[in-house]
């Protein structure tokens, strides 16, 4: 086996580990939740013979390691159970919510890498200059708002005073492509506002940090112009921590899209989840959960391939 066949087998072996351990945590957490599951569900006026046999019906009468091996076994199959709220079949629920969450994830990540590359790499060239201090305090600005407050404010300046966006992204099936981006377009530029400054500045830094070695020093006796110089020498060089940064913002992307999606009412995986929390849908949240923890797991296995395909001399740390 190649050294990046075995990198990648060590990779998702901890992966497995990690998962099962978020795995372990979930259901932990869940179980420590005050009150009773069936008596929150029935309400008040439900008699114990009601609540015991309704107990009964969710397996909840089961002492806990049971129950959490029956929930992980099945998890393994594929079977996610069914909903307590709208007794659907959660995996129904999920394949349609996830797509929706990948396909917002993927329009701002349209977006925000290569206006984050390019900023970054403009930034190297023209290093002290107005526009490196300008991108720098317009990307710090962007990131240190929340995402729920960077929402509120394009939804009143797009939406409300120029009317450019629907306030709602409301999107379902029936909408062609175009008209599905169109009505994604705010929280997608949510997105990227807020994860833009992460991999401008890491480009930006990387190149930087490359500027100071010998073979660039011989580009530039050698009378190559900046430009040149950054993107055929510097550039390739600094892919590794770039690709690491990219990947980890995608991630974020479609793991940290919560908020912007309760705020824009967007049907995705992250408005599911509040919903399920707030109806005690406790099926639901663990699976949504889970589907998120797998895939910081994957996106960071990922970026850890990619960065050493890039620059195979990590496969030998000193």
């Amino acid at each position: 086996m190649s050294q990046i066949g075995r990198l990648v087998a060590q990779r998702l072996a901890l992966g497995l580990l990690t998962l099962f351990v978020v795995s372990l945590i979930i259901f932990l957490c869940i179980e420590l939740l005050p009150g009773n599951l069936a008596q929150e569900i029935l309400g008040q006026g439900a008699t114990p013979e009601t609540v015991a046999a309704f107990n009964r019906e969710l397996g909840l009468d089961l002492p806990p390691h049971e129950r959490y091996i029956t929930w992980l076994l099945d998890m393994l199959q594929g079977d996610f159970g069914r909903s307590l709220a709208s007794q659907r079949e959660i995996s129904e629920l999920l394949a349609v919510r996830v797509q929706n969450t990948f396909f917002l994830a993927g329009v701002a990540a349209i977006i925000a890498i290569p206006l984050a590359v390019t900023l970054g790499i403009l930034a190297a060239l023209y290093r002290d200059s107005w526009y490196d201090r300008m991108v720098n305090v317009l990307t710090l600005t962007s990131i240190s708002f929340p995402e729920f407050f960077v929402a509120y404010i394009l939804i009143i300046v797009l939406a409300v005073n120029l009317g450019m966006f629907p306030s709602i992204s409301n999107i379902s099936d029936d909408l062609g492509f175009w008209e599905k981006v169109y009505r994604t377009a705010l929280p997608a530029l949510t997105l990227t506002l807020v994860c833009v400054a992460h991999m401008m500045r890491m480009t930006r830094a990387a190149i930087i940090n490359l500027m100071a070695s010998p073979y660039i020093e011989m580009a530039r006796l050698k009378g190559l112009k900046p430009g040149r110089i950054i993107l055929k020498h510097a550039l390739p060089n600094a892919l590794a921590p770039i690709i690491n940064v990219v990947v980890l913002n995608l991630a974020y992307l479609v793991v940290g899209v919560v908020l912007v999606e309760v705020v824009f009412v967007y049907p995705g995986l992250g408005q599911l989840f509040v919903d399920s929390v707030s109806k005690r849908d406790i099926p639901v949240v663990q699976a949504c959960s889970l589907i998120f923890a797998m895939t910081y797991v994957l996106l960071n296995l990922l970026a850890d391939v990619l960065s050493i395909m890039s620059n195979p001399r990590l496969l030998h740390p000193r």
